[in-house]
């Protein structure tokens, strides 16, 4: 007997149904609430179980063909999916550009310099002062369009251009022995 997963109640022959984009066992009360979902979902997850065991049965030729030709299709497409999305998840994130820890001062240094109040800056930008204000004072990171406008209008390069020689300065510490918190720490007492 299996457990209805909606009401609890104990069911011989649960039917599965859709209900809210989740796939559901449920009784045959339950089932109302939701569209039943055809067999080709429980015929596929039996066709994985199937596969291993016709290898040591002698099953019809038509259906150890059908089962291993859905066997390899439905492993391959997904591997293939969770391989790519999670390869190119580690690529975006690998050649995305980190904006500096400085870029408050950047701006503000690069502006006055240019001879501009935040407000004619902003003009400039087509932006409002309060941002730019923001942006002054570190309170808000710049967005990719607004960080765009601020590189080209003041010549400056506001991503983080030693990203990856911070890690290297950290590792290359710890290469001359091992290194703990205690050595990276000043106490204030």
């Amino acid at each position: 007997m299996v457990q209805c997963e909606m009401c609890g109640a104990e069911t011989s022959s649960p039917n599965t149904v859709k209900v809210e984009g989740a796939e559901l066992d449920v009784c045959d009360d339950c089932a109302d609430f939701g569209t039943e979902v055809r067999t080709q979902q429980s015929s596929s997850s039996s066709t994985k179980y199937s596969t291993s065991s016709s290898s040591g049965s002698s099953g019809g030729s038509a259906s150890s063909s059908s089962s291993s030709s859905a066997g390899s299709g439905s492993p391959s497409s997904s591997s293939t999916g969770s391989s790519s999305g999670g390869g190119g998840r580690r690529d975006m994130f690998d050649e995305l550009d980190e904006v500096a820890q400085d870029y408050d001062e950047r701006i503000r240094q690069a502006r006055e310099a240019a001879g501009l109040s935040q407000k004619e800056f902003a003009n400039q930008l087509n932006e409002k002062a309060s941002l730019i204000r923001k942006l002054e004072q570190g309170d808000t990171l710049p967005s990719d369009k607004v960080q765009q406008k601020v590189e080209k209008a003041l010549d400056i390069d506001l991503t983080e251009a030693g990203a990856s020689s911070e890690d290297t300065d950290w590792s290359s510490g710890s290469s001359g022995g091992t290194m703990t918190l205690g050595d990276k720490v000043q106490r204030k007492d």
